[in-house]
């Protein structure tokens, strides 16, 4: 059996989430079934945001220090919210 890697459940996710988004705009999808895509676009909104949130706290930025070496610190807190 061939495992997905992280990065194609997030894509895989994503373009789903785009289609049932496409779907439930047009408007032309029975009730019942629009709920039941709307359910699983929340899941999918969720899975993908842990997944984008669990890369966040992966990212360290590389900087260079004032002796001229190249060390790594934390992803500043602000710029997760884009301040």
């Amino acid at each position: 059996m061939v495992r997905k890697k992280k990065t194609d459940q997030f894509e895989e996710s994503l373009e789903k989430l785009g289609k049932i988004v496409e779907q439930l705009e047009q408007g032309e999808v029975p009730l019942e079934e629009a709920l039941e895509s709307f359910t699983e676009g929340v899941k999918l909104v969720q899975f993908c945001h842990k997944k984008l949130e669990e890369a966040e706290q992966k990212i360290e930025l590389l900087t260079k220090g004032q002796g001229g070496d190249w060390t790594t610190e934390a992803f500043p807190e602000g710029a997760k919210n884009g301040e």
